[in-house]
């Protein structure tokens, strides 16, 4: 069984790289999703900031702000978090 957005004659690299775009039918399928809309880029990180030298955008200043006028977490809150938190095998058990 073969899904109407399957790519014809085993093109599966240059569809998951980008170089289809999503047919006419996919699209009208999922009126949500346009093939013309940019994707969004992903939030601007310290690293591209620093090391690579980049003028940090007003979203990155603002989350920046937001972190440093966050009030500080008692040591008994940050354990609490990292007992409530499953980690990677999400088992509370054995908590990170």
């Amino acid at each position: 069984m073969q899904s109407s957005d399957t790519p014809k004659d085993g093109d599966f690299a240059s569809y998951l790289e980008g170089g289809k775009k999503p047919s006419a039918e996919v699209s009208a399928s999922r009126p949500d999703v346009s093939a013309e809309a940019p994707s969004e880029a992903p939030p601007q990180t310290l690293e591209q900031v620093l090391v690579e030298g980049q003028d940090p955008t007003e979203e990155f200043l603002e989350r920046w702000n937001d972190l440093q006028n966050a009030p500080e977490l008692s040591d008994e809150e940050i354990e609490r978090q990292a007992l409530e938190a499953g980690g990677d095998d999400d088992d509370p058990n054995t908590p990170e």
